[in-house]
């Protein structure tokens, strides 16, 4: 029997981070409320790839097939130069689901598994402060409402309030890249001149990504140019497509061929927030992006959130004492979390490459490409192959 069952804790933020954790608790017979700020579960954001990593933690939670069946399954990431000539061809055979998914439908799933597993989950629930007694982590909301919890999980996102409460951060600088995020209409036939994966079109100074959704009926376009200026850290920031349009002009088709057709974009500013030093004190621990926000040029932030939070669980199951449990689950989470976050960082540097530099990266991987393609698999196995369910008991 579960040495966590029958326990109460509370978790702020209803994403993907708190909704798996949430999932994963209950599973295991904690008794658990998640607090979600926003008034009603939307279409907020757009498409994210769940790799292999991520996957394997959807299968040991039981929703895999049912995320599956609403995804387009990835076969290989190819990277293109800016005018649209293949530089090489990641293979993705072998390795488990690489699942190309819209994030609301993933939070749609994750909510009903979690629902049927007992989670209350309040939407409008603002965060006002966190306090502290004998009794546990005391949470006010806007609305005035009051909460005691035991433990507290922070997964708020990479503006964590519950962050805030574990240590003082500065505020976090400029990456210099702001991103653009598009969706547009895929043409009748179209999607079948698609590659079967994410496609990555690589530009001095910039690069695009793009990807089919929900039944290759849609393209996910995520556009990503260095910038001196500072654009709002948000996901609620509309940008100027005409804009967009401008930054991108020197790339070729099909890139210039989708942006042409782009109605609404969203833009944000990207900053580099470092990796938490502390992940949890004796009754407050944080997972995702409030404990280690990544730049998306590696897509993992949803694949390190799933990890987290079946790592979390897992880890506090195995030890009678909570805070033993929240010390073991940072101690197994955080060294990967720091190179992933680095990782991150350079795929940015390598894909916006100039002059030759440029030229000569590109001749090395199209040089792999033709002469030793598993090689750029094997590149990734750190990553794709990382398994944080392999020898941890389940429910």
């Amino acid at each position: 029997m579960s040495s966590l069952l029958g326990q109460r804790m509370s978790i702020v933020g209803g994403g993907i981070a708190g909704l798996a954790t949430a999932l994963a608790l209950a599973r295991r017979g904690v008794v658990v409320e998640v607090y979600e700020q926003a008034d009603e579960i939307s279409e907020i954001g757009a498409g994210i790839q769940i790799s292999p990593n991520g996957s394997r933690v959807l299968a040991a939670l039981d929703i895999l097939d049912e995320v599956q069946a609403s995804s387009v399954c990835a076969k290989s990431v190819t990277l293109n130069d800016h005018g649209g000539g293949r530089v090489a061809r990641l293979a993705l055979d072998g390795l488990g689901p690489f699942l190309m998914t819209h994030r609301a439908d993933l939070i749609h799933m994750l909510r009903k598994a979690a629902l049927l597993a007992g989670v209350e989950i309040h939407l409008g629930s603002r965060l006002d402060a966190i306090t502290r007694s004998a009794d546990g982590v005391g949470l006010r909301f806007v609305d005035g409402r009051t909460i005691t919890s035991p433990l507290v999980i922070g997964a708020d996102g990479g503006r964590s309030r519950c962050r805030a409460a574990l240590h003082r951060d500065d505020a976090p600088p400029f990456s210099g890249q702001v991103a653009w995020r598009a969706l547009i209409p895929l043409r009748a036939g179209e999607a079948d001149t698609l590659p079967e994966g994410p496609q990555i079109f690589m530009g001095p100074g910039r690069h695009v990504v793009s990807y089919p959704l929900r039944d290759r009926k849609i393209l996910n376009i995520v556009a990503v140019e260095e910038q001196a200026a500072w654009v709002a850290e948000s996901w609620h920031h509309e940008g100027d497509r005409t804009r967009l349009k401008r930054a991108f002009s020197e790339f070729g088709p099909p890139v210039s061929d989708w942006l042409s057709r782009v109605e609404r974009v969203m833009a944000w500013g990207l900053f580099n927030h470092p990796v938490a030093p502390q992940w949890h004190d004796e009754e407050l621990v944080l997972v995702g992006d409030a404990a280690h926000p990544t730049l998306p040029f590696l897509a993992q932030g949803a694949n390190l959130a799933l990890e987290d939070a079946w790592t979390l669980a897992a880890s506090l199951g195995e030890r009678v004492d909570l805070v033993e449990g929240m010390a073991l689950y940072q101690a197994r989470r955080r060294e990967r979390a720091v190179k992933v976050v680095k990782a991150a960082t350079r795929n940015a540097q390598n894909y916006h490459l100039r002059g030759p530099a440029r030229h000569v990266a590109h001749t090395v991987l199209r040089g792999m490409d033709r002469y030793a393609p598993d090689l750029l698999t094997r590149r990734f196995n750190w990553l794709y192959g990382h398994d944080v369910t392999d020898g941890v008991a389940g429910f």
